[in-house]
């Protein structure tokens, strides 16, 4: 290789005979094929196995439309949380007090979706009625929360009722469990185990889930 050309023509014989390499036909190993039916078998369902690894399902997508200009939504609209108060179009569907409703009312079936509060102070978070009243406070008739505020718990419903639920250790995630047909909406702590409230009642038009801001 450190040849010139003139050098290498000369010694081309003796060259090419030093590099002349008998290969070996590579051994056959009994069983060497893949196993193709593990691989392909099923790949779909493999694929979407896979995904739900990775990628979070979200059941509540919130609806920007309905948040209240103090709160600042996720990109995917997932999460939310107090900002600086913003100037936003007025619409009839805008909340007040730090709420917002969920993308998706529900008129029909069972619906379960938890809630992460964390160490917030204070937070409430629950389901209104589409006809409530949206420009008022959310203790009106048609909202039904459970709610956190000066170190208490509580549950608040049906025009301003409320009542106190005792608490041993601070809650970091809420389940709401919604079952229309059979008109309960029930409140529990997934990381304990254990039930917090059940309201009982007929339900007569669509639900939104409700959030205030945490």
């Amino acid at each position: 290789m450190a040849a010139d050309n003139i050098s290498f023509l000369r010694k081309y014989k003796q060259t090419k005979e030093r590099a002349q390499c008998t290969l070996q036909d590579p051994e056959r190993v009994s069983g060497a094929l893949i196993n193709v039916a593990k691989h392909l078998g099923n790949l779909k369902f493999r694929v979407w196995e896979k995904m739900q690894e990775i990628v979070q399902y979200t059941p509540v997508v919130l609806d920007p439309n309905t948040a209240h200009p103090g709160l600042v939504l996720s990109n995917d609209l997932t999460t939310l949380r107090h900002g600086d108060r913003r100037p936003l179009p007025e619409n009839p569907g805008r909340l007040v007090k730090n709420t917002v409703l969920g993308s998706e009312g529900f008129n029909c079936g069972t619906h379960c979706w938890d809630v992460e509060v964390r160490n917030s102070k204070k937070w409430a978070l629950g389901v209104m009625t589409e006809s409530a009243r949206r420009k008022s406070s959310p203790m009106n008739e048609g909202v039904w929360m459970l709610f956190h505020f000066h170190q208490q718990y509580g549950a608040g419903y049906c025009a301003g009722e409320s009542v106190h639920i005792i608490m041993r250790q601070k809650l970091q995630r809420i389940r709401v469990q919604l079952d229309w047909d059979e008109g309960e909406l029930s409140f529990s702590d997934p990381d304990n185990n254990t039930h917090l409230h059940t309201v009982t009642h007929t339900f007569t038009e669509s639900v939104s889930v409700l959030l205030p801001g945490v």
